[in-house]
C-alpha cells in the first residue's frame, strides 16, 4: 500500500469517528474538523500512534457526509431489509455506512471497489465479520443506484 493509500485509509476511519462524534456530542462540522486537525490525525494517544490522514480527503467525507445527509440516509434506508430503518443500527454502524455512501455518491474518482473494500476495512476495526459482511453488501446495493 503506497503513502496515498495509506493516508486515505486513515482518513476514512477518522472520518467515521469525527462523523459518530458529531451524532453524539452535535459539535459544529467546524470545531470538529479543527480538533481532529490539531489534536487526532497523525497524533500519539495513549501510546498509539495514528496514522497521518489526508487532511482535504477528511474533510470532504466528514463536511459531505453532513451536508448531504438527508439523500444519504434515504439511499441507505433504501436497501435495508423490510422492518429495517436507520435508526435500528447502531451508531458506529450508520457512520461507516454514511461515509461510504457518500464516497459512491459523491466521489466518482474513486473506484466503487476501492470505496467499498475500504470501508468493509473500517468495519473490520468495530466489528466482526459478519457485520463487514453487512457494510460489503448494503454499498454494493447503493453503488448500483448511484453509480450506474
Amino acid at each position: 500500500m503506497n503513502d496515498r493509500s495509506k493516508s486515505r485509509s486513515a482518513a476514512r476511519l477518522a472520518a467515521v469517528q469525527a462523523l459518530y462524534q458529531l451524532e453524539m456530542e452535535g459539535t459544529p462540522v467546524h470545531i470538529l474538523l479543527h480538533e481532529f486537525h490539531q489534536h487526532r490525525l497523525g497524533a500519539t494517544i495513549e501510546d498509539v500512534t495514528y496514522a497521518q490522514a489526508e487532511e482535504p480527503f477528511f474533510d470532504d467525507i466528514v463536511q459531505g457526509v453532513d451536508r448531504r445527509r438527508g439523500e444519504i440516509d434515504a439511499l441507505i434506508t433504501a436497501r435495508l431489509s423490510s422492518g429495517w430503518s436507520l435508526d435500528r443500527l447502531d451508531k458506529p454502524m450508520r457512520q461507516i455506512l454514511r461515509a461510504g455512501a457518500y464516497e459512491l455518491l459523491a466521489r466518482a474518482d474513486i473506484g466503487t471497489g476501492t470505496v467499498i473494500s475500504e470501508y468493509v476495512d473500517v468495519a473490520h476495526a468495530f466489528y466482526d465479520k459478519r457485520e463487514a459482511g453487512f457494510v460489503n453488501g448494503l454499498l454494493d446495493g447503493v453503488s448500483k443506484d448511484v453509480r450506474k
